[in-house]
C-alpha cells in the first residue's frame, strides 16, 4: 500500500498508485471521504468551525499513531495556501491541523518550509492530469532539509498530485523521505 486509499481484498494498490509513479514515500487518510465528512470538511474549512479542526487532528494524531511510529517524521509541515487565498479563507486548514498534530504527537511542525508561490486554480473540479499541471512549479522550500523525514498534513487526498507537488519540492530542498496524513481520502 502506498497511498492508503481504500482497496478491494484481492489488491495491493489502488488504481492511481498501479498506474503512475508517486513521488511520496508512503500516506494515509483517517476516514474515507463522503457526504458527511464533505459537509464537516466545509464548515471547519469556510464557516470558521476550529472545534471540527481539533477533532481531525485528534483522530489523526491516534489512528496515525502506529504510521507515524514507523515513519519516524521528524517535522510536520501543512500544505501551503496562496497568500490571498489565505487572506480570503482567513487561515490555512492545514497548517492549523498540523500545529494541533506537533501538540498531540511532541513532533516539531514549520508553517513556513514550503510556500505557496503561485495563485493555482481550484483543484476541486480539475480531473488528475489538469490537477498535476495546476500545480506544476507552484510550491517553494524556503531551506534545505538535507536528510529529514517529513510528514505532511492536509485534509483531503483525491488524486496524489498535492502530495506529489509538496513531495518533489521536499525532496529537491534535501528531505530523504515524504509521508503524509491527510483527514479523508477522496475518489479520484
Amino acid at each position: 500500500m502506498k497511498c492508503g486509499r481504500p482497496v478491494r481484498m484481492e489488491e495491493e494498490y489502488c488504481q492511481d498508485c498501479r498506474s503512475g509513479v508517486h513521488h511520496f514515500t508512503e500516506g494515509r487518510s483517517i476516514f474515507p471521504y463522503g457526504e458527511i465528512w464533505r459537509q464537516s470538511l466545509v464548515r471547519f474549512k469556510y464557516y470558521g468551525c476550529r472545534e471540527y479542526g481539533d477533532f481531525y487532528a485528534k483522530a489523526i494524531s491516534i489512528y496515525g499513531r502506529k504510521y507515524l511510529e514507523r515513519w519516524k517524521p521528524q517535522l510536520i509541515v501543512p500544505v501551503p495556501l496562496h497568500s490571498r487565498k489565505k487572506r480570503m479563507r482567513g487561515f490555512n486548514q492545514a497548517a492549523y491541523l498540523a500545529e494541533r498534530v506537533s501538540r498531540f504527537t511532541g513532533i516539531p511542525w514549520s508553517d513556513n518550509l514550503v510556500i505557496k508561490i503561485r495563485n493555482t486554480k481550484s483543484q476541486k473540479k480539475l480531473n488528475a492530469s489538469q490537477r498535476k499541471k495546476n500545480l506544476r512549479n507552484a510550491y517553494l522550500v524556503t531551506r534545505k532539509i538535507t536528510g529529514f523525514s517529513v510528514l505532511v498534513v492536509d485534509d483531503v487526498y483525491t488524486t496524489g498530485s498535492t502530495m506529489d507537488a509538496m513531495a518533489m519540492c521536499l525532496q529537491e530542498a534535501g528531505a530523504k523521505d515524504v509521508y503524509f496524513l491527510t483527514v479523508c481520502a477522496g475518489r479520484a
